[in-house]
């Protein structure tokens, strides 16, 4: 079977699509598979082209043994309305063009920008080849949850572009229960609807704990909440900065990543003068586990919106691949799935006594720390990438 995926991040950006479009192909390729990758020049979220890659008109590179081709786009950092459009419709814009030269039996367009599906269709169009839309975001709701887009025109016109999307795709593969209940909703028939979650490929060589790091970072003797990702304006890190005054001495903050919000953050940091919290700039994809391995609770933080009670962050299963239980601050979905396992606590998001509470809670209750750790390893086990590539896999095999 040939595979052409489109997908605007691949490694080595780090963010949480990366991780899963690259995981799912390798995984593919393993199993027999002929896979393209068109992507753009790594860039992500700096907007700024990584070192040693260059925003050409495309080169092609060979990862893993996934073939990639990469195209030129307009590189816009993670901020600015416009800047965005532009940089998500030129890199459909090319993913048409070469992807209209690469032989496949079956293209798949991935969200949560739109084009990137547009792209896909159009291909399908074009190519006469059957084309499976994967949502790993709920587009525009996540937009007007945030306010990145306040013009109600814009909205309604992607609301439509959305339901043309749902209709035309040969299948859709969504992330979360609540994903598929929220296109259902929408008169799209529920048999053209699959679910893949998010999950994990266990490392082979890492730790639970991560002594040395620790010392580098000057945090050998505290109690570390980590927070590794997006700074983005969905994740409301100017909550846990806000908070972060009125916990243990002994609790510290380490938020790893850049953003959109990030600049906005470390002011914010400094106007506090806030001896607990450190802040580091993102770091390599092989070395993410490392830096796990080095925090004691990983911290899983939304803005509150009914809209992020659908979404399943993929950062809950890479921290509890290494047993650190989850402070979650995300309502729905995730919450359920944390309780279910018991791997952790939710605070209710944006609800400073609450967090304050829970967060206590998992400093100084060793027993319950223990059971989380247990509830952190069975998690895992049922959320193995491996398998959710194997389903989706077997997805796309049905349409070809």
């Amino acid at each position: 079977m040939k595979i052409l995926f489109l997908t605007d991040n691949f490694p080595p950006e780090v963010n949480a699509p990366a991780t899963r479009t690259y995981q799912h192909c390798q995984e593919w390729v393993k199993l027999g598979a002929e896979v393209t990758v068109i992507t753009c020049f790594p860039n992500f979220p700096k907007g700024k082209i990584f070192p040693g890659y260059k925003n050409k008109l495309y080169q092609k590179e060979e990862v893993d043994g996934i073939s990639v081709i990469r195209v030129w786009t307009y590189v816009a950092s993670n901020s600015g309305t416009l800047k965005r459009i532009l940089d998500f419709l030129s890199f459909g814009i090319m993913s048409i063009l070469f992807g209209l030269f690469v032989k496949t039996d079956v293209i798949v367009g991935t969200s949560p920008q739109f084009f990137t599906a547009c792209a896909a269709r159009v291909l399908h169009l074009l190519k006469q080849k059957p084309w499976v839309f994967e949502v790993r975001d709920l587009w525009p709701e996540s937009i007007r949850a945030v306010g990145a887009i306040s013009n109600e025109n814009i909205l309604r016109f992607l609301e439509k572009l959305e339901l043309s999307l749902y209709r035309s795709a040969n299948k859709i593969v969504v992330v979360t229960d609540a994903f598929k209940k929220n296109i259902i909703s929408k008169g799209i028939n529920h048999s053209k609807i699959e679910i893949v979650k998010n999950g994990v490929i266990l490392p082979k060589s890492i730790p639970s704990e991560n002594l040395k790091l620790r010392e580098q970072l000057k945090l050998k003797d505290k109690f570390v909440v980590g927070y590794i990702g997006t700074h983005g304006l969905a994740h409301k890190l100017d909550f846990i900065l806000g908070s972060a005054p009125y916990v243990n001495s002994n609790i510290h903050f380490l938020l790893i990543g850049d953003g959109a919000q990030k600049e906005s953050l470390v002011k914010q940091h400094k106007e506090l003068g806030l001896q607990n919290l450190s802040m580091l700039d993102s770091i390599p994809k092989e070395e993410i586990f490392n830096y796990i391995a080095a925090i004691d609770v990983a911290l899983v933080n939304l803005k509150k919106s009914d809209t992020f009670k659908t979404v399943l962050p993929s950062k809950i299963f890479e921290n509890t691949a290494l047993s650190k239980p989850i402070l979650m601050g995300v309502e729905g979905e995730a919450k359920e799935l944390i309780e279910k396992y018991d791997a952790g606590l939710c605070f209710v998001p944006e609800d400073r006594n609450d967090f304050l509470k829970k967060l206590s809670s998992m400093h100084s209750d060793s027993a319950q720390y223990k059971r989380f750790q247990k509830g952190c390893e069975n998690l895992t086990k049922d959320f193995k990438r491996e398998k959710l590539a194997l389903n989706m896999f077997n997805i796309l095999k049905l349409l070809i």
